[in-house]
């Protein structure tokens, strides 16, 4: 890693350790690129995933990326991002965004700022969708972009990295 560490921004860097991205998919979101097409396209979660390390990766950032259809799962991994000192989230809840004060909660009980991200425009779907648990505690909300939200996420994560340094 040394060799690697010595070619990256000094910026990516938070008291010697490497700053970490944490993904998180939520339901149904595994089924991305057969689920769906006219509304979540064609691009697979594996393809989403695969990009975004990448884009990460050329940055000189550490991410994971996680996905689970289950509430419990999800709560669990934000609880070890507080662990693992992840410096941002970039969030897609998917159905979870309606209805689950309880990963709301969890969000808060570890304050990490994350980036809410949604693949579909939740505003223009049916009215049970149009509201979110988690835009008023979010850094940020991006909705109806396709997978491109993903990125811009996580440009703007770079984008807040540099003007830090």
């Amino acid at each position: 890693m040394g060799e690697f560490r010595q070619n990256l921004p000094i910026l990516f860097y938070n008291n010697g350790m490497m700053n970490k991205i944490m993904v998180l998919h939520g339901p149904n979101l595994n089924l991305l690129g057969r689920r769906e097409p006219q509304i979540y396209g064609t691009c697979t979660l594996n393809e989403i995933n695969q990009k975004l390390t990448q884009q990460a990766q050329n940055a000189g950032l550490a991410i994971s990326c996680f996905q689970s259809n289950s509430e419990h799962e999800i709560i669990n991994k934000i609880h070890q991002a507080l662990d693992e000192q992840i410096y941002c989230i970039i969030f897609n809840p998917a159905a979870y965004t309606h209805t689950s004060v309880a990963i709301r909660d969890a969000l808060c009980a570890v304050a990490i700022p994350f980036i809410e991200v949604h693949i579909s425009n939740i505003y223009s779907r049916e009215p049970f969708r149009q509201h979110s648990y988690f835009s008023d505690i979010a850094k940020g909300t991006i909705s109806g972009l396709g997978v491109e939200g993903y990125k811009l996420a996580l440009d703007s994560i770079i984008n807040e990295l540099e003007r830090s340094a």
